[in-house]
């Protein structure tokens, strides 16, 4: 193999054997692990950057092996799976140096960071895949490597969630393997291809196809958390800090997301998705999600769980724009699997950081939390504020490319959807902003729960990746048309899709 083979087993491998070593450590090797961790994360983001600048200037990346005769482990680029790699790289190296300062001195650390290194390599293998088989077995990985993580403080409610968890990716992915098998049985290897790779078949076997894709659809649904399969998510909250913003932001939720639209690009395409009728129900399946997102987040005191269903709600955003059949909303969809991931991110690093330092779960103990710790309480402001939409952060230029597209595409229910969305979103994150700053503190803050090593309002590696999220929520709203920035990815691979 050359070098541009090697470069995408070398991502790959930039995860895996820190994961296998960190096994092999003793408990106690705190600096090696630590050193590890954050050289894998340096080295995985060099290597994707590298291919990024391959990939924009139109150089192929592609690696092949077989498996069994028919089927063969197939590692490709384009411009989606580099969104998708850029993103998980950079959120991975962040959550790392977050995790290191939130589980200083807790138990299993060993096995909380070794199968947090397996669940990037199964993301990342997610976004490179370039066939539905590699596909599916990165998805599977990814379901046994973060049962661990959502599993891992050992309480009966964690095993508890664990198993709720485990019932509904497993169920998932069972669906997703028979759509696969039934697809393959009727056109034979299916490479992810620009376009879509069945118009060959679209016409013997229609009916065949429209029950496939939804069969699909379920699968990748339940980790998309796509209403009524997403119930997992809210239990999945006992999780520690970094298990939720990975879960959110990079891996689980947004996996089955990326899929979507892997399913609807490159496997159907969007005309042939569009002819058999599919657009229509997943569009009114998204909507129906963000609308009952937002409403039950409305009610949740517990913060990790107000952003548990905030996430079921702002995903949906994703498989939305690219159920409207029309590019400008396709646009806004797709760099939504960026712009949320910053931003959710974000919110989550800072309750875990709420948690952490002053022992603060819930909504209703957060008056005053702005004084007692303004860094960490401007950059949930900030993610907060982005989420709702407000100009000029990332989210607003989601809900406007959503929003134009959609009359473009003669679908103005979109509008008043997103319009609704928008309210229920400042509906429970305004409260929060509210309380956080301007109402007084119920007393003093409680200082056993301060991390050791904190100095100022809460450890340093708590809060640099959160401030480091909050800013690039401004840059990438601020530069949206500069160029490599997550909305001209999207305009590019949303035009090739469209030719």
């Amino acid at each position: 193999m050359n070098f541009d083979s090697w470069v995408l087993v070398l991502i790959l491998l930039s995860s895996l054997v820190p994961a296998v070593v960190i096994f092999l450590l003793p408990e106690e090797s705190r600096r090696w692990r630590t050193a590890i961790n954050l050289g894998g994360a340096g080295m995985k983001l060099v290597l994707v950057g590298v291919v990024v600048w391959g990939v924009y200037h139109e150089h192929t990346y592609s690696v092949s092996l077989a498996l069994l005769p028919g089927l063969a482990l197939l590692l490709r680029v384009d411009a989606l799976s580099m969104l998708f790699a850029t993103l998980s790289a950079l959120l991975w190296f962040l959550t790392t140096v977050y995790a290191v300062g939130y589980l200083e001195g807790s138990p299993r650390r060993r096995r909380f960071f070794g199968f947090f290194s397996l669940c990037v390599t199964a993301t990342i293998g997610i976004a490179l895949s370039g066939n539905l088989v590699t596909f599916l077995i990165f998805y599977e990985l990814l379901t046994l490597s973060t049962y661990p993580l959502v599993v891992h403080r050992g309480t009966e409610k964690s095993l508890r969630a664990g198993g709720v968890y485990l019932a509904y990716t497993l169920g998932g992915g069972l669906t997703l393997t028979l759509a696969i098998a039934w697809l393959q049985a009727l056109a034979g290897p299916v490479n992810f291809t620009t376009g879509g790779a069945l118009h060959h078949i679209a016409d013997a076997h229609a009916p065949a196809l429209r029950w496939v894709f939804a069969l699909m659809i379920l699968g990748l649904g339940v980790k998309a958390a796509l209403v009524p399969l997403h119930g997992w998510l809210p239990q999945a909250m006992v999780a520690p800090a970094p298990v939720s913003a990975l879960l959110h932001a990079v891996a689980v939720v947004k996996a089955g997301a990326f899929g979507i639209v892997r399913v609807v690009y490159d496997v159907y395409g969007v005309k042939l998705a569009s002819q058999i009728g599919a657009m229509p129900w997943l569009a009114a399946a998204a909507a129906v999600t963000i609308l009952y997102g937002s409403l039950r987040a409305l009610s949740q005191d517990d913060l990790k769980k107000r952003l548990a269903f905030s996430t079921v709600s702002q995903v949906s955003y994703i498989v939305l724009g690219v159920a409207i059949f029309g590019p400008v909303a396709s646009v806004g969809g797709t760099v939504h699997l960026v712009h949320q991931g910053f931003m959710k991110i974000t919110l989550f690093f800072c309750a875990g950081s709420f948690a952490e330092t002053l022992g603060v779960h819930r909504v209703s103990e957060l008056d005053g939390v702005g004084r007692r710790m303004p860094w960490t309480m401007a950059a949930f402001t900030i993610g907060a504020l982005g989420m709702i939409g407000v100009p000029p952060l990332a989210g607003f230029i989601t809900k406007w490319y959503l929003g134009t597209g959609a009359w473009e595409a003669g679908q103005p229910w979109v509008i008043a959807v997103l319009a609704a969305s928008s309210l229920l979103n400042a509906a429970y994150f305004l409260p929060v902003i509210h309380a956080g700053w301007f109402k007084p503190p119920a007393g003093p803050w409680p200082t056993q729960h301060v991390p050791a090593g904190a100095r100022g309002e809460t450890h340093w590696m708590l809060l640099g990746p959160s401030l480091v999220t909050a800013a690039l929520v401004v840059v990438i709203g601020l530069l949206a048309n500069a160029p490599f920035t997550p909305l001209e990815w999207a305009r590019l691979l949303v035009a090739r899709e469209y030719e």
